[in-house]
């Protein structure tokens, strides 16, 4: 039985998407975990250099490779997306964002908090959407094969009630500040529109850098693939359909065997060709590799998501927090039945590091095999092929 057989960790377990700094003293067990690599997210402003401090520390090297501890991740999370002043169509607004801080919120949430000023002045000066581009480029080069994430669109999420003196008392000190820490919720959204203000720049930055997105994405899988489809424009794979290469064998004679090696079959019996020009090129405005992370979504979208004319190869990651649990279990087993093979991923999603992290990860992969009808050894090896493809290219 597959839930017998020993867990195979010398192959390599390689955790797609986690927050271990989210709890920093978990962080000291990262060494004597059983999972050979984690792929740590950055969310916010208080923990981008905690990403960055812990990738110093644990990786061998600042050029990185799959046997480092740790892949460090750098974005902002649509949760705190409402924290991005939009400088970048009005410029003269970053010169002193704390002036202009009440009109950008009453701006970017719905409904508007005009006429509810102490929530306002309880939340942070905005950062200028290009003083986090450029912090995050300067991080990106720091670390040649860190990501771009945690970043993504949020239909459901809404802002956490400001801190009374009771929850400030309460507070767990272990935790690193900045989430929501168990606080109600208040009845203000991040409009999608400045969400996706957002993430398109960091996507942008991505495809500058040459660096794959880790993407959260929940109610948006819509919204999200429209702002792909965005940076998509123009670098499209070509895509023939059976007649039409048929009619250009005709036209041009038969088509050499090189030729055909730098074409794909497509699942509908079209081809697309390669874009091997645009992988030259030293700049496009989109992520070459992209990870739904947790995918929550069910099997129609996937078509669009993988579909040969995208310029950008997606994978789609899960984890046991929350893939598999009550209802969500029966629409995630029937996307992991039908997704490629070359692009499943697995993670912890889980705020601290250690024996949880290992446990999870370790769950997760066997749920996967199951669901696959993989030999263990065999689902652990194409699970840990698939992520260094993802990560390294």
């Amino acid at each position: 039985m597959l839930e017998d057989e020993p867990f195979p960790w010398d192959i390599g377990v390689y955790d797609a998407h986690c927050h271990p700094t989210d709890t920093l003293a978990s962080v000291a067990d990262i060494p004597q975990m059983k999972a050979r690599t984690l792929t740590i997210m950055a969310t916010r402003g208080e923990d981008q250099d905690l990403v960055q401090q812990t990738a110093a520390s644990l990786s061998a090297k600042t050029s990185q490779s799959a046997t480092d501890r740790v892949i460090p991740c750098f974005g902002w999370h649509p949760w705190f997306s409402h924290q991005i002043l939009d400088n970048t169509t009005q410029p003269t607004t970053a010169q002193n964002p704390a002036e202009h801080k009440s009109a950008h919120y009453t701006a970017v949430l719905t409904p508007s908090p005009a006429d509810e000023q102490p929530f306002i002045d309880l939340l942070p000066v905005p950062k200028p959407l290009s003083e986090l581009i450029s912090e995050t480029r300067n991080r990106l080069q720091q670390f040649p094969n860190a990501l771009v994430g945690e970043v993504g669109l949020d239909r459901s999420f809404r802002l956490p009630s400001p801190w009374t003196g009771t929850d400030i008392d309460n507070r767990d000190e272990q935790l690193t500040p900045g989430s929501r820490e168990g606080r109600s919720l208040s009845k203000y959204r991040v409009k999608p529109e400045h969400q996706r203000t957002v993430l398109k720049a960091q996507l942008q930055l991505a495809g500058e850098m040459n660096r794959a997105a880790s993407l959260h994405s929940v109610q948006a899988h819509g919204g999200v693939f429209e702002v792909l489809k965005e940076l998509w424009a123009g670098h499209e794979r070509v895509v023939l359909s059976r007649r039409k290469r048929d009619k250009q064998r005709d036209a041009e004679g038969a088509v050499s065997a090189d030729e055909d090696d730098d074409q794909d079959e497509t699942p509908d019996g079209s081809q697309s060709t390669k874009i091997s020009d645009l992988s030259r090129k030293s700049y496009r405005p989109f992520p070459p590799r992209i990870c739904m992370h947790s995918y929550t979504g069910s099997v129609e979208p996937i078509r669009q998501f993988l579909h040969r004319s995208n310029p950008s190869d997606v994978y789609f990651s899960f984890s046991k927090a929350i893939n598999f649990s009550g209802a969500a279990e029966k629409k995630v087993g029937d996307v992991i039945k039908v997704l490629p093979e070359d692009r499943i991923l697995i993670e912890s999603d889980l705020h601290v590091a250690g024996l949880q992290m290992d446990e999870m990860l370790e769950d997760v992969a066997r749920q996967v095999c199951r669901l696959r009808g993989w030999e263990l050894r065999h689902g652990v090896q194409v699970l840990a092929d698939n992520w260094r493809r993802f990560v390294f290219g």
